[in-house]
């Protein structure tokens, strides 16, 4: 017997803990792009925290997207009444807890009505969590490009935009046209310097329209950096299923994850913020060693064990840290070539932050797949891997390790693992990524011909020797072999 999550059902829900407040007592302050698993696991789960202590339920959540597939999120959410189940899993046990900390979600589409919301002055701060392939970015300068079509579109149509920076900067003109105090723009996705590349995005928007305007949203708009943390798998049958079996709960949209959480921001919020710090949050000067050590360390060893543990047929992340050559590989790439190159870290040892990373990786209670760690490469590579390799190639260093991750990840994208099972696509650039691979296994230098991801890499000749080594070996002997031989420095 199963209770469907609904606000008039929270009463008869006795085996997952359910909103410390009165829903009715909360008022919006914050408009968030990108309502996914993570969001809900994350920023809305510090919200419901907070709300529970009785303080700051001016700051509940209105969501919003610029998708046609963020609907069946919105539908999913509508019919429980916003409200979200969320499941922490640790070896040792799971626990659940009902959120209810979004009041309202817009229809995607309907950019009146989101314009409409950031206008009030009631909305503080704007939050996006839209992946690392939504900012707009080049891969190669990692600088934001303008020239992309969704960008020229919101340029020359201001009065009915349809990406997140084009509805930021509709809310912005709108609110500096009405005298109302300018919303805080607050990034919680995983991109180096977040707080940065969203200033650029709206900015640079803002350039083609008029001048004038960008250099007024780079001086008068808050932009704080952020680094966030949680392992959140997607959702699927398995997950509403065992929602069902161990707690009774019918969702429509259940999130499940680990217990750990962290969330470290800049203080840099001039129209005001909730006061996150009760509960957890840390308020620093510089985010940047933080995001530093997380995207090479934590995201970096999840590209590590992607691409090896997808061509030998892995399902799951904590059956690949179960697989001696698998977590042997992490260990040596991680212990040898990316933690030396990150800065100190204040109050964090390294090397204990990497010992976290690795049990948080080998948890069996996550349900975390090879799969999810595997897209998107052709965004993640150029943030989580190519920094480090650029690192220690300017330092004169070896880049044996992460040459034959990249080269893992070539191998990956060539669209069949060594059993010869086939890869479907898991790259919004698949059908090129895939054509270059084929072209790489007989001439390793066409994948590094793609620039625009490898940057100067490409015509670094210690890289390019050290990835043509890898990938032919990847093609003679199997991934199997050729971690062993790494691991016994014979690569």
């Amino acid at each position: 017997m199963t209770t469907k999550l609904s606000a008039a059902n929270l009463p008869e829900i006795t085996t997952a803990s359910v909103p410390a407040y009165g829903r009715g007592d909360l008022a919006a302050g914050i408009l968030h792009f990108g309502v996914g698993n993570f969001h809900r696991a994350h920023q809305a789960v510090y919200l419901d925290d907070l709300f529970a202590t009785g303080a700051d339920r001016d700051w509940a959540l209105i969501g919003a997207g610029v998708r046609d597939a963020d609907e069946a999120m919105r539908q999913k959410l509508l019919a429980q009444d916003w409200l979200t189940t969320v499941v922490e899993q640790e070896a040792g046990g799971s626990s659940a807890r009902i959120t209810g900390v979004m009041i309202d979600y817009i229809r995607p589409g309907d950019s009146a009505a989101v314009i409409e919301r950031l206008a009030d002055p009631a909305i503080r701060i704007v939050s996006l969590t839209i992946t690392e392939g939504g900012y707009y970015i080049d891969p190669a300068s990692q600088k934001f490009d303008p020239t992309h079509p969704d960008i020229a579109y919101d340029a020359a149509h201001m009065d009915a935009p349809r990406t997140a920076f084009g509805l930021i900067l509709a809310g912005l003109l709108r609110r500096r046209a009405e005298g109302t105090q300018p919303f805080t723009v607050m990034s919680c996705d995983n991109i180096p310097g977040n707080g940065h590349v969203t200033q650029n995005a709206v900015a640079g928007l803002a350039a083609l329209v008029d001048p004038a305007l960008a250099k007024w949203v780079r001086t008068s708009i808050a932009f704080p950096n952020g680094m966030v943390d949680r392992i959140t798998p997607a959702t699927s049958d398995r997950e509403r299923q065992l929602l069902a079996e161990q707690f009774g709960i019918e969702d429509n949209w259940p999130v499940f994850c680990e217990s750990f959480r962290q969330w470290v921001l800049e203080d840099n919020f001039p129209a005001g913020r909730p006061a996150l710090e009760t509960v957890g949050v840390q308020f620093v000067r510089d985010v940047a060693p933080y995001e530093h050590m997380k995207i090479r360390i934590l995201n970096g060893g999840h590209a590590t064990i992607a691409y090896p543990a997808g061509l030998m047929d892995i399902h799951f992340v904590h059956e690949a840290m179960e697989h001696p050559l698998v977590r042997a590989f992490l260990a040596k790439v991680e212990r040898d070539e990316i933690i030396p190159v990150v800065p100190l870290v204040p109050d964090t040892n390294l090397d204990e932050y990497f010992a976290l990373c690795e049990r948080r990786f080998a948890n069996p209670k996550i349900g975390d797949t090879i799969r999810r760690l595997a897209l998107d490469g052709s965004n993640r590579q150029p943030k989580f891997i190519i920094p480090s390799a650029a690192d220690r190639l300017a330092a004169g260093q070896s880049v044996v390790g992460l040459a034959l991750v990249s080269a893992l990840w070539c191998r990956y994208c060539f669209g069949t693992t060594d059993s010869g099972t086939v890869i479907e696509p898991n790259d919004p650039s698949w059908a090129r990524l895939t054509a270059q691979s084929q072209l790489a296994k007989d001439d390793p230098k066409a994948w590094l011909a793609m620039t625009d991801i490898y940057g100067d890499l490409a015509r670094n000749h210690t890289f390019v020797t050290a990835f043509t080594h890898a990938l032919t070996s990847l093609w003679a002997i199997g991934t199997k072999a050729s971690l062993e031989h790494y691991l016994e420095d014979r690569l």
